[in-house]
């Protein structure tokens, strides 16, 4: 009897040691995955392009990946264990820290805001997690920041475009009906200035002047058409720039000012409209002398690269403060007293139609330089420079 009673116990504790042994053996297993899948989690939230904190309950940082890190330009033994708030204050986000209390504090699910840290426009998001029992209240909270730079660019070139747009389809259909009264009183103003006393003619001269000055500003509307489709001939830039030089000198000249060349000596052809071109480049030009004092020094320079044509227009005036630089070709957008604000949106919309672009460099106290740059024939120079 007593054997078969410790016959069975000892099957009993074998089965049960069998059974530990398994279980441990299963733990292990779950906890080799577990550790595995935590890694993988970790090395996947360092390789997106999303800046990723992990907050818990009480508010305190508990994993922030690399993109993170380096928005904020800290390590993490200096930012894990630290208070939200703590790290706002750091950072200067401020408005980062009130969408976090919102969801951890205030039972928000999900709230989001835009910022900027070093130039870049971020969106910024957070999200309740882990929710308990106690409805409203999360376990804590996964803020997402993700850099949306390009994405505003690319809508402020849109919106951009749609004003251009609509400035061309505005000066589309009302040109003919100014134009035409227009010309009809300036034909009787020089009528009446050839039959008035000398005396009186400076007047009439004033009168035409401003006409002529309506009808360029009207000129002006129509070259903004964006749906304008111009007529291109083989020719090279640096033939177009010499036949403008002598009126380019004769306004400087008037203005006590001077000009300085430096023209490659060769310059490979491209596809131009040389009339569009001559108003670009004297846009540009007198912009530089407007913006100068006497004795301001005009520099215009041409570079003949291998896939590009550079066109270069630099005063010594004042230079332009950033925040102007980026709304230069807006139409209707002027730093000049008595300007329009045509002028450069004409000069972006010519260098468009020649599928070129605009750049501007300026130093306020030093002057501003515009470069103007023109993609060769057979050459993709846009998709290389991006």
């Amino acid at each position: 009897m007593a054997f078969i009673l410790i016959t069975h116990l000892s099957v009993y504790f074998i089965e049960i040691a069998y059974e530990r042994v398994s279980l441990q053996s299963q733990l292990l297993d779950l906890t080799r995955q577990y550790k595995l899948e935590s890694i993988r989690m970790r090395r996947f939230l360092d390789m997106v392009p999303l800046a990723v904190i992990f907050i818990d309950a009480k508010g305190i940082i508990t994993h922030v990946n690399e993109i993170a890190l380096e928005m904020g330009k800290h390590s993490a033994g200096n930012v894990v264990g630290l208070h939200y708030t703590e790290l706002a204050r750091l950072t200067g986000l401020d408005a980062t820290a009130s969408i976090i209390q919102l969801v951890l504090n205030k039972g928000e699910r999900v709230s989001s805001e835009m910022f900027k840290i070093q130039g870049r426009t971020m969106l910024a998001t957070a999200c309740a997690v882990n929710e308990s029992g106690t409805r409203g209240i999360p376990e804590g909270v996964v803020y997402i920041a993700q850099d949306v730079t390009d994405t505003q660019r690319l809508k402020d070139e849109l919106d951009k475009m749609e004003r251009l747009s609509l400035v061309g389809q505005m000066a589309a259909s009302i040109t003919h009906e100014i134009r035409n009264p227009m010309a009809v009183i300036r034909g009787f103003v020089q009528l009446l200035n050839e039959r008035s006393p000398s005396e009186q003619r400076s007047y009439f001269r004033i009168v035409m002047e401003e006409l002529d000055r309506a009808n360029a500003i009207i000129n002006d509307f129509l070259s903004l058409a964006q749906n304008r489709i111009v007529e291109k001939e083989t020719s090279s830039l640096q033939s177009v720039l010499k036949d403008m030089l002598p009126l380019i000198w004769a306004d400087a000249n008037l203005r006590g000012q001077s000009v300085e060349l430096d023209l490659c000596e060769e310059q490979d052809v491209l596809e131009l409209n040389g009339k569009e071109i001559k108003q670009l480049i004297l846009n540009l030009a007198r912009n530089g002398l407007e913006a100068m004092d006497e004795k301001g020094v005009l520099r215009i320079e041409t570079r003949d690269l291998e896939d590009r044509v550079q066109l270069y227009v630099s005063d010594t005036g004042n230079g332009i403060p950033p925040e102007k630089v980026e709304r230069l070709f807006e139409p209707f957008y002027t730093t000049k007293e008595q300007g329009t604000g045509l002028g450069l949106a004409l000069c972006l919309s010519i260098a468009e139609r020649h599928e070129g672009r605009i750049e501007v460099q300026s130093k306020v106290g030093e002057g501003t330089t515009f470069i103007v740059t023109f993609c060769k024939s057979g050459y993709a120079c846009w998709v290389a420079a991006e």
